[in-house]
Formats: C-alpha cells, sequence, structure tokens
C-alpha cells in the first residue's frame, strides 16, 4: 500500500561520513521535523540518530530515529549515501562495480513498497549511480536526482570568490558534466552580478584571464582528491549541497541548480546522466535550463557523457 508524502520527513541511507554529515547539516537546517537513518550496520545508524538528537535543544525540535525501509516511504526525500568511500589515488569512476552492486541491493527495496517522493543519490560515481537508480527504481526520471555537481559549482564560486576578493554569493557560474575528472568550468558565460567575468577580474587588476581560469578550474576538480589525501574523506561540503538540494524541494523553490539527471539529446546527448543546470522544485526536476556554452565547452561536454557512456556499457542493469 502507498503512503501519503509527508513533506516535514526526510530519511538517509547510509551512514558513513556523508551520510551522516547531512543528517547533521538537515539537523540544524529547520527543514524537516522527522529524519530517519538507515544503515546496513543497524547500531551505525541508532548511534549517529542518538549523537545528533542531542543536538536537538539547540536547534529546535526533531525526532530523529535509525529505521527499516518501512520506515520510509512516506518520505518527502529518500538521500542515497550508501557505497565505498574514495580511497587516495582512486578515481570516482574506480568505484563504480562495488556500489552499482550496493545499489542494486537498495534500490528494488525502494522500488517495491511503491515511493512516491524524491530520490536524492549522493553516492558516487554519482552520475552512473543516479542512471543505475533511475532504471532499477522504475520511477519518473523528474523524481530521480543526483547531487551532480552541486559541490564542484559550489567550490569553484569559492575559488572566483577567493581570487576577485568578493562574496562568492554575488558569483554566478557553473560546473557541468561529470561530477568527476570530466568536469566542465563553464567560464563563457561566468559573470559576477551581471558583469561578464573576465571584464570583473580587470576591475579587480587580473588580466592573466587563460592561464586564472584554468588554474582555478584545475583546483576544483582536484579539490576533493587534495581533501581525501589529508583527511581520507570529503563530507562536511557534500552535506551542505544535500541541504540545499533539500531546501529548494521542500519549499518548491524552483532554484536552478546543477543536478544530474537523464539527457534527452540535448547538445547531442542521449541515455546518460549527468549535471547540467534545472529547475528544482517539490516535484523533483521541473526541466533542465540551456545555458550559453562556448564552442570548446560543449565539445568537452560531449567528451564527458562519452566517458560516462563507456562506464554505463559494462554494467547490467536490466
Amino acid at each position: 500500500m502507498q503512503k501519503q508524502i509527508n513533506n516535514r520527513k526526510a530519511a538517509i541511507i547510509g551512514c558513513g561520513f556523508v551520510g551522516s554529515a547531512s543528517a547533521f547539516s538537515l539537523m540544524q537546517s529547520g527543514l524537516f521535523s522527522e529524519l530517519v537513518l538507515i544503515d546496513a550496520n543497524r547500531d551505525k545508524a541508532e548511534g549517529e540518530a542518538l549523537d545528533i538528537a542531542h543536538g536537538i535543544p539547540f536547534a529546535g525540535q526533531m525526532k530523529i530515529y535509525a529505521g527499516d525501509y518501512d520506515d520510509i516511504m512516506d518520505a518527502a526525500v529518500i538521500i542515497v549515501t550508501a557505497g565505498a568511500n574514495q580511497k587516495p589515488e582512486e578515481t570516482r569512476l574506480d568505484l563504480v562495480h562495488k556500489n552499482v552492486k550496493i545499489f542494486k541491493s537498495i534500490i528494488p527495496e525502494i522500488a517495491k513498497r511503491g515511493y512516491q517522493g524524491i530520490l536524492l543519490v549522493v553516492a558516487n560515481p554519482v552520475d552512473i549511480l543516479t542512471y543505475t537508480a533511475l532504471k532499477l527504481s522504475g520511477l519518473p526520471e523528474n523524481r530521480v536526482i543526483g547531487s551532480g555537481t552541486v559541490l564542484d559549482t559550489a567550490r569553484l564560486k569559492y575559488r572566483l570568490g577567493e581570487h576577485l576578493s568578493v562574496d562568492s554569493r554575488s558569483v554566478h557560474a557553473f560546473i557541468i558534466g561529470e561530477h568527476g575528472d570530466s568536469e566542465i568550468a563553464v567560464f563563457s558565460s561566468a559573470n559576477v552580478s551581471g558583469i561578464p567575468l573576465n571584464r570583473f577580474c580587470e576591475m579587480r587588476g587580473h588580466f592573466e584571464h587563460e592561464e586564472a581560469t584554468r588554474r582555478i578550474a584545475e583546483e576544483v576538480k582536484n579539490s576533493a582528491y587534495q581533501i581525501i589525501a589529508r583527511k581520507h574523506a570529503t563530507y562536511y561540503g557534500i552535506a551542505m549541497s544535500v541541504k540545499r538540494i533539500c531546501e529548494a524541494i521542500v519549499r518548491d523553490e524552483k532554484s536552478i541548480l546543477p543536478v544530474s539527471s537523464l539527457m534527452h539529446g540535448e547538445y547531442g546527448i542521449r541515455d546518460v546522466a549527468l549535471s547540467m543546470p534545472a529547475i528544482v522544485g517539490k516535484d523533483g526536476i521541473e526541466t533542465q535550463v540551456p545555458i550559453s556554452l562556448s564552442g570548446e565547452e560543449e565539445n568537452r561536454l560531449r567528451e564527458s557523457a562519452d566517458t560516462l557512456k563507456r562506464v554505463l556499457e559494462g554494467l547490467e542493469l536490466s
């Protein structure tokens, strides 16, 4: 029997670093009044729920507890963070087979219960796993969202803000494509409060545009590797990204976020999930937003899609 969705309830599957940090972020956000944690290790889920619950007196009332799949079918958003961690020297794509196998045990449990809410995929490689979740769940594609390059885009805005000594919230730029090594920083349409990026750079005394954008794009792409080399995992940034996506959904903000979703011929790309700016609200993804790309950026986007397609061809998802 299908459960009616409770817009004040969320669930997290996977209580590792990313799942528990996301739970902590959501507890503080005030978005939800109920949060259910699921993990293959029930004790881990119970421990995280209890630890986070002790912060409730400082944040506002919320019910947070460990549960199972029957407990989460009325959640507005199910956030899937379960998966093997990325190790030093390992790319996100190296995680494919381990995490697809994990998803084959998780997603059918959601599908067979007739879930009616939004499925937010966060585990890596997020584009491959978003496609996997879409195929295994049978859910409408607008309701299967990957966290995509929301974090990469935040990293880009942060670095540009630092470079220009300006509030990063005034920087408007996107990372698109794969959440990974083939990602594309879209500098051609980047701006700071409506002023084209290169012009704003010159206002701030920076004139080596090509060298600076290349360096910043590389720093953004490699930032996860640097963090993992030092502390073995990244979790605070992605936890804030999860909170931001949930805000857009629960508040029906219709915010434009670079989330991962299925492509249907845009830029010549089909049957692969990757990140493009999209309008996100209570029903998930409303539509993709066709931002302006240079010829080089379009070519790199198609190459990014080809990289992901080659990985998908080696998977059995039927």
